[in-house]
Parts: C-alpha cells; structure tokens; sequence
C-alpha cells in the first residue's frame, strides 16, 4: 500500500526543502529581532505572563556550555557544527522515509543559521524567553527549536515507527511473493 500520506519513501528533497525553510525563518526571526532591540530601549519585552522577547548572546553551544572557550572558541564551534550537519546531510541522502529525512532537515537547517551567527557575530542569537515561577529556561531561537524538534523526532521514530516499518516490510515482502506465486502454501 502506497499513496501521498505514507511517511515511506526517501524524501531527501523535502529534507532539503525544509532545511532552507528553517534557515530563512531562523535568520528573519533574528534580524528582526535585532532591529527590535536597536531601536528598543528596553532589554526584554513582556509578551505573555510567562514568555518574553530578550536579547541574548550564546558564544556556547546548548544553554551556553563551553561558553569560554576563549578566542578560537567560535572557530572550533563553527568547524564542529559545519562536521556534523556534513554527517547528516550524507545521512540525509540515505534514509529510507521522509520522517527521518524532515527531522535531518530541521537539524541541518537549525545548525546552519546558528553557524552564520557564530561566523557574523561570534556567538548565536537567543531571544525566546519562557518562564515559570520566576525561572527562566535559556534563552533560545528558531533554529534552536528545529534542532530540538528534529532530534526528538529521530529519537521518536527509532523507539516508535522501527517496529511498524519493519513489520509492514515483512507484510509488503510477503504480499509481493504471493503476488508473483512464488509462495509455496500454494503448491
């Protein structure tokens, strides 16, 4: 059974796709928000009673680890990460769904508009700020989120979708034989 709603298929193109989309939204959201703060003469703006707009500067990698590193600090991150989204891009042209293939994609697409900052400004720009009860999570950007999300999506389809895949395989391997009578209950 195939059809447009199956999540089968390689999908790299949709990965790709979506990559480029979360690049584009990641650095608009971050120019606008510079622009913001430019003009601005406040350093947060209170959007909701628990979700603020902030400006932050990550020199780091995830909640600013690794954040004094020193002067080639950014160079290493910018190499690092550029390795990595190398890695899943090969990944990327391989895998077997287009599930795998999205969640690839918002990695890539997250990594990369978090390396135009670190190569622009040193460090990446943070400007969502949730809170609760007065504590406040990191500070985090669009790009931040399609890597979160693309992660989890991957952790999600290896602990979940493998055993449907491979069952609807043996299902799909086993209708083909009967299909070209090559099953033997029929002798």
């Amino acid at each position: 059974m195939s059809g447009a709603g199956t999540l089968k298929g390689n999908g790299s193109a949709q990965g790709w796709a979506l990559a480029v989309l979360i690049l584009i939204a990641d650095q608009a959201s971050k120019w606008w928000v510079l622009g913001l703060f430019s003009d601005a003469g406040t350093s947060y703006f209170e959007i909701t009673p628990f979700f603020n707009l902030v400006l932050a500067w990550n020199e780091g990698i995830s909640f600013g680890m690794f954040g004094d590193v020193g002067v080639y600090g950014p160079r290493i991150l910018i190499g690092l990460t550029l390795l990595i989204a190398l890695g899943l891009s090969v990944w990327m042209m391989r895998v077997e769904t287009r599930w795998s293939a999205a969640s690839l994609g918002l990695i890539i697409g997250g990594a990369i508009g978090n390396v135009i900052d670190r190569f622009r400004f040193g460090a990446v720009t943070d400007f969502l700020d949730v809170h609760v009860l007065g504590y406040h999570w990191p500070a985090f950007n669009v790009a931040d989120s399609a890597i979160v999300i693309g992660a989890g999506a991957l952790m999600w389809e290896s602990l979940f979708a493998g055993a449907d895949s491979s069952s609807s395989k043996d299902v799909s391997d086993e209708h083909s034989k009967n299909a070209q009578g090559t099953d033997e209950t029929h002798d």
